[in-house]
């Protein structure tokens, strides 16, 4: 693989929804080697520190820089992330007053994942120094799936299952959407965090983090308490079960990925959620049709049809879903994922003033525990060492005879090595 090139997981961004992002390789590698080279060279050359120190000053200051570019697009990924989350929920549940139509939205916002492919083939227009036809960068993406390419077999075993996945998240959320309100909705679905993190453990094999399972439990007793906080009636129970099952499906499909596929680079993952949406277009389009002539979801006519609506909710998955699983070409993974869980608040906000929504203690409580929940998760695996380093460091630092003696440790909380097996949203 190239220097430069990132691989993804499809499913990351808790889909909505539902693909897996890692960092940009090379990149640690290539600090380290300017740090290593500049090293190397004052020690060869005592007569040069000037010009070494010079150098290295230089290093960090380059280092410093990216950092502060990535932190400065992180703040927009956010504010983009959570806009685009919030929006299609909010506008999803708007569309149903007038379109109570959610597998027919389900599939008309699936179908726009052919998208994905086209634009992806753009930026490569854009960017790359070595610029392939689209037919060739169709055959080096299709190696992905195997030498064969993307056959019949392939399709049927490794494609058609994560299809079925990713319409069933969606279409559990907006069935959801229906019976709750867009803050409860929101707030549950931030469990797939947890619910990824119990399966790769299990199925993965990933390592154990005490803090992880606190989270997970966080996010069953935020489950319940939200429950209780309606009082049990059915109504409010079936909208619960139905967004915790959009939970579990988009975790399912986070992990399952990660065992059967591995992780893919942006092009590679540019395409699988090409076809995803094409084959969702080609084979789940006679659903819709049966379900209008069964009067399950029935439009009168096609005049009837808020187009806009449908169009905006489409418009705003498929932006969250490339800020979700591309913005790691620009920012940090643990910036993408706060716009999710940011979104929780922005919707409460609008509930409160568009829809009677009753804010008691327990909904309150429990909002709260499931997102910090979630923000537990996205602590680095190494982050107990790093505080413990921290800590020593301050200590060193307050008494100098030992900071004469002694050389000071690192503290560099490493977020990047969190894309490991996180991932997000609607798959969304």
């Amino acid at each position: 693989m190239k220097k430069h090139s990132a691989r993804v997981a499809p499913l990351s961004a808790c889909n909505s929804p539902v693909l897996t992002l890692t960092k940009v390789e090379g990149e640690e590698r290539t600090r380290e080697n300017v740090v290593g080279t500049t090293d190397a060279q004052s020690a060869g050359a005592p007569g040069a520190e000037s010009s070494s120190s010079r150098r290295r000053l230089h290093c960090c200051v380059r280092v410093t820089t990216v950092q502060v570019r990535k932190a400065l697009w992180g703040v927009v990924m956010v504010m983009c992330v959570c806009s685009s989350w919030a929006g299609s929920t909010q506008l999803a549940k708007l569309t149903f007053k007038q379109f109570d139509a959610p597998f027919t939205l389900t599939w008309f916002a699936t179908s726009w994942n052919c998208l994905f492919f086209p634009l992806y083939y753009i930026g490569h227009l854009c960017k790359s120094p070595e610029r392939q036809t689209p037919r060739q960068r169709f055959r080096e993406c299709c190696r992905f799936f195997g030498d064969d390419g993307l056959t019949p077999k392939v399709f049927f075993t490794k494609v058609a299952p994560f299809g079925l996945l990713w319409i069933l998240t969606n279409y559990l959320y907006l069935q959801a959407l229906r019976k709750i309100n867009t803050t409860d909705v929101s707030a549950l679905f931030c469990c797939n965090k947890a619910f990824v993190f119990l399966l790769s453990w299990i199925v993965l094999r990933d390592r154990f983090m005490g803090v992880r399972i606190v989270a997970a439990i966080l996010a069953i007793a935020g489950i319940v308490m939200m429950t209780y906080a309606d009082g049990f009636h059915s109504h409010s129970v079936i909208g619960i079960a139905l967004v915790v099952a959009s939970a579990s499906m988009s975790a399912l499909y986070k992990v399952l990925f990660k065992m059967v596929l591995g992780s893919a680079k942006f092009g590679e993952a540019a395409l699988f959620l090409s076809i995803v949406g094409s084959a969702n277009f080609v084979f789940i389009s006679f659903v819709p049709v049966i379900l209008y002539f069964t009067h399950v979801e029935y439009i009168g006519s096609p005049a009837d049809i808020p187009w806009a609506y449908l169009c905006g909710v489409a418009a705003l998955l498929l932006a969250f879903n490339i800020l979700v699983n591309f913005g790691i070409a620009i920012t940090y993974p643990t910036l993408i994922s706060l716009g999710i869980v940011l979104s929780v608040p922005v919707n409460a906000m609008v509930d409160l003033y568009t829809c009677e929504i009753h804010f008691n203690t327990v909904r309150l409580i429990a909002v709260f525990i499931i997102c910090l929940g979630f923000l537990m998760l996205l602590l680095p695996e190494d982050w107990d060492q790093c505080i413990i380093q921290l800590s020593t460091k301050l200590r060193k630092r307050d008494d100098p005879a030992e900071v004469s003696g002694e050389a000071g440790a690192t503290t560099g909380l490493n977020w990047r090595n969190r894309g490991r097996t996180s991932m997000s949203t609607f798959a969304h």
